[in-house]
């Protein structure tokens, strides 16, 4: 399968494009040839694209998947290497004066690496996929071209657990049935395999949301059972190694929510590790993990050439602290400050700080905190501000904030409130709770660092009319500039891209127009 990032140090393959020659038009169309060519594999497309290529013939870059338009997955059929929002994004940036927005289209199949599917049906007939837009009727999909491969082989095997089991799926109706959800996680780290086989093998952790309080509940015999079941025939020692670990979340709550907040290890790996951005990562179940883990690693490699070696960065919405530690490795930062409010994601940190090369002489830390309260107080002492929101964009108060953030410049650097105020006793709550829930590596930032105020803004956004509506307030602060803008095909199949861009500080300045070197003569 093609690989999304090719590393520098291989030599430059060929160039292939994502357009089709005369000749392999002639093999989709009936040929008078007694022995026609092959039509192109999908392996023969293109893995980036300018905004501006000319697209090639839809059946090449189709989904051809058997549950289109059953499931809410998936959006569109045809072209799946560069969705119709490319152009629309493609015309807004060049209205903000960025012509060269560019477009990396990735894996097209199999590159959904964590799915959260309902289970529902019978114990004779499971149904195991997603509900059906606009209703909780749930779609059976076991031959999704979204997932990786291994997650589809998963679910066959959960399925038949199941019903060796009749284990009962539970039933929202009557708030009965004992499997509600299951996650699957793929993991493609295995140093004991060729870089090129390690995608193809992955490893299933698989996270089954029970429908009980605790492991003790009547009904955790089955759940036991279940685990031993997909360990038994997908584990080790069976003849195909399909599954990595299997875990224990329990849920008893009659609203949307999937997770509860009890987990439970059960059998297998406890630790789930990948590497995306030049560093090993961990990941526990209940983290917030990248579903495309390679349109993520290319993500990451193009936003480090952004941050001059040496900076000293803030991550907002930091999650396990991914983006801020890969930063820290490859760029060698001063320091690196990680800010997340979901505090599960911090032992997750801590197992990767641990990972990290030797080379890292970085002040690390990583705060339990809400970024929307005092967004000020995260801001300063950075020169580099990398921000990862939800869907939804960033929070008010911190636009608030970084709009401001030119008339605050002076302030900050003149008056020595900052560095006075943290010899005071601190009152407020959420202050209070960064500290006790931090971690520190390293030394702690100089009372200079502290006063910084970042240079540099790097947006990564899922969310594009949120992000639109966020770029259009920090422009018209007349505060920061956009200098660069890439998209990157996270979800092959929908109406959604992801997109770095990059801000700099201070408005652009037009050059002035040159003085006339004829002196006036003199009357």
């Amino acid at each position: 399968m093609p690989l999304c990032f090719l590393s520098p140090r291989l030599p430059p393959p060929p160039l292939i494009t994502c357009r089709v020659s005369q000749s392999s038009l002639r093999t989709l169309l009936p040929s008078p040839s007694p022995s026609p060519s092959p039509p192109p594999s999908p392996s023969s497309l293109s893995l980036s694209l300018s905004p501006n290529s000319t697209p090639p013939p839809s059946l090449t870059c189709a989904l051809h998947c058997p549950h289109f338009e059953l499931c809410s997955g998936c959006t569109h059929e045809f072209n799946l290497h560069r969705p119709a929002i490319v152009d629309e994004a493609t015309k807004f940036f060049k209205s903000l004066g960025l012509s060269d927005f560019s477009f990396d289209s990735c894996k097209l199949w199999g590159w959904r690496c964590r799915a959260k599917l309902a289970v529902r049906g019978s114990s004779e007939h499971p149904l195991i996929g997603l509900y059906q837009e606009g209703t909780h009727n749930i779609v059976d999909i076991p031959d999704c071209k979204a997932h990786h491969p291994n997650i589809n082989a998963a679910v066959e095997l959960l399925k038949k657990g199941i019903t060796a089991l009749r284990i009962e799926p539970y039933d929202e109706d009557e708030g009965t049935g004992d499997l509600r959800y299951v996650q699957m996680a793929v993991t493609t780290y295995s140093t004991s395999l060729p870089a090129a086989e390690r995608y193809r093998n992955g490893k299933v952790q698989v996270s089954l949301v029970w429908n009980s309080r605790n492991e003790t509940s009547p009904n955790s015999e089955k759940l036991q059972a279940l685990a031993n079941f997909i360990w038994r025939n997908g584990g080790p020692r069976n003849n195909v190694h399909l599954i990595h670990s299997v875990w224990a979340n329990f849920q008893t709550s009659s609203n949307n929510i999937i997770f509860g907040n009890r987990w439970r290890h059960l059998l297998g790996e406890r630790d789930f590790w990948e590497h995306v951005g030049g560093i090993d990562i961990s990941l526990a179940p209940s983290s917030f993990g990248q579903a495309n883990t390679r349109a993520f690693d290319t993500l990451l490699r193009k936003l480090q050439r952004y941050v001059p070696l040496g900076a000293s960065v803030a991550d907002l919405y930091a999650g396990a602290g991914v983006i801020g530690l890969s930063l820290a490795a490859t760029r060698k930062c001063r320091s690196v400050r990680c800010i997340e409010i979901n505090k599960e994601s911090k032992l997750s940190f801590e197992k990767t700080v641990d990972r990290l090369p030797n080379i890292v002489d970085s002040s690390i830390s990583w705060h339990h905190a809400d970024t929307s309260k005092e967004p000020l107080s995260w801001i300063m002492g950075s020169d580099v501000l990398v921000v990862d929101p939800p869907r939804k964009g960033l929070d008010a108060s911190l636009v608030d904030a970084l709009r401001s953030i030119s008339s605050i410049k002076d302030k900050a650097r003149s008056s020595s409130e900052s560095s006075s105020s943290k010899e005071k006793d601190e009152k407020r709550p959420w202050m209070l709770r960064a500290r006790e829930d931090s971690i520190q590596i390293g030394s702690k930032m100089t009372s200079e660092d502290s006063k910084m105020l970042p240079k540099t803004l790097i947006y990564i956004s899922c969310g594009w009319e949120s992000f639109k509506e966020d770029c259009e307030d920090l422009l018209s602060s007349k505060g920061w500039r956009l200098e660069k803008a890439h998209g990157f095909n996270f979800f092959p199949g929908t109406q959604s891209i992801e997109v770095l861009a990059v801000f700099k500080r201070g408005q652009s300045v037009n050059p002035k127009k040159k003085k006339s070197g004829k002196k006036k003569k003199r009357l």
